[in-house]
């Protein structure tokens, strides 16, 4: 992303959209006090973060025995009170489905890929689905201090070791397959980036002609085979974002409130909520509704303005595809591919 000089200037900078993720798919009942569990308190948690100022909602399902639930027609059901319930926000599905452990002791991994491929047919569909690109270590321990996770369900060893060692699994066959199947049910991928490699694999599919329509992102720094918290490398990754992109950031406990804090300076867009972050401070609780809050202050001393839902919607380019690579580049503000027989660097297409 380039910067002029008055690109940190709010009045200069897209209204800030604010993710909220209050499902929490790695807690169990207990480990924090706004876990919803039955569906009624999983459309409360839309409306509550809703009202506090979120307009993208990443959405998990609990079962009532407190475990992640895996049945399509929980997802149906909840789709379809949500789209009542809060209809002016951007309904976000988690494309892992859950990848908490169903017992102490199992592996917590994300489903398999057929599993997953099925979330193209819930119904009413959503305006998202979140996509992992390329297979990677997602120890999501790693960052975690004793004090992060004392007294929750991970703190057990079991439990613990389970997410020390989970992988995410997404080669080839699954993210191309499953682009084919979002864009079949006009379904509008967000891509979850651990690191740059992963950014460059996005952009081999865009140049490729792979996936056609707009690229919508979390830089997600939680450590463990994905980014972490060092403010370099978010800054590199930002640089390395194409300039039509939509980039949100993302981070784990403690590291949430200022990682985001840059990223609303920068003019990015960030994401909160229980499934990433427990604490306000060091030893003092907070709600996913308290977090959107934060947020909303934050951005309120920087001077940057809340986007509407349909705001959000218009940033995060709902809906809109694009016919072909040359189209997407254009788009993106990337440089065209490079024409037969020339040589040296490309530039932006310009008519005389």
């Amino acid at each position: 992303m380039h910067f002029f000089d008055d690109s940190l200037y709010p009045e200069n900078q897209e209204k800030l959209v604010i993710q909220a993720a209050p499902y929490g798919p790695e807690w169990l009942p207990g480990d924090a006090d706004d876990l919803p569990l039955t569906m009624d308190e999983h459309v409360q948690a839309a409306v509550d973060c809703y009202n506090a100022g979120a307009t993208v909602l990443h959405i998990h399902v609990r079962e009532l025995d407190g475990h992640g639930s895996k049945r399509m027609s929980m997802f149906n059901e909840l789709m379809g009170r949500l789209r009542e319930a809060v209809p002016d926000m951007v309904l976000q599905i988690g494309g892992s489905i859950s990848f908490a452990p169903e017992d102490e002791g199992a592996d917590a991994k994300w489903l398999s890929y057929d599993t997953r491929h099925m979330v193209a047919e819930i119904s009413p569909r959503p305006d998202q689905v979140t996509i992992a690109i390329n297979t990677n270590q997602m120890n999501i321990v790693e960052l975690f201090d004793d004090e992060d996770i004392e007294g929750t369900s991970i703190a057990k060893p079991a439990y613990y070791k389970a997410y020390r060692d989970m992988v995410v699994e997404a080669g080839p066959d699954f993210y191309l397959e499953h682009l084919k199947r979002l864009r079949a049910n006009d379904i509008q991928p967000h891509f979850q980036l651990a690191n740059t490699a992963q950014l460059e694999t996005v952009e081999r599919l865009i140049r490729k002609g792979v996936y056609s329509g707009p690229l919508v992102l979390n830089y997600v720094a939680i450590g463990g085979g994905f980014a972490g918290r060092h403010p370099a490398d978010l800054i590199e990754f930002v640089r390395r974002v194409p300039d039509g992109a939509v980039l949100t950031i993302e981070a784990s406990m403690r590291a949430v409130a200022p990682m985001n804090a840059i990223g609303i300076a920068l003019g990015a867009h960030v994401r909160v909520g229980n499934e990433d972050n427990l604490w306000r401070r060091k030893g003092e609780r907070m709600s996913s509704v308290q977090q959107v809050e934060q947020m909303v202050q934050i951005a309120g001393a920087l001077g940057r303005e809340i986007a509407t839902g349909q705001e959000a919607k218009k940033i995060y380019k709902i809906g809109e595809w694009y016919s072909d690579a040359d189209e997407t580049l254009a788009q993106l503000g990337m440089v065209p591919n490079r024409r037969p027989g020339r040589r040296g660097f490309m530039l932006r297409d310009v008519k005389s």
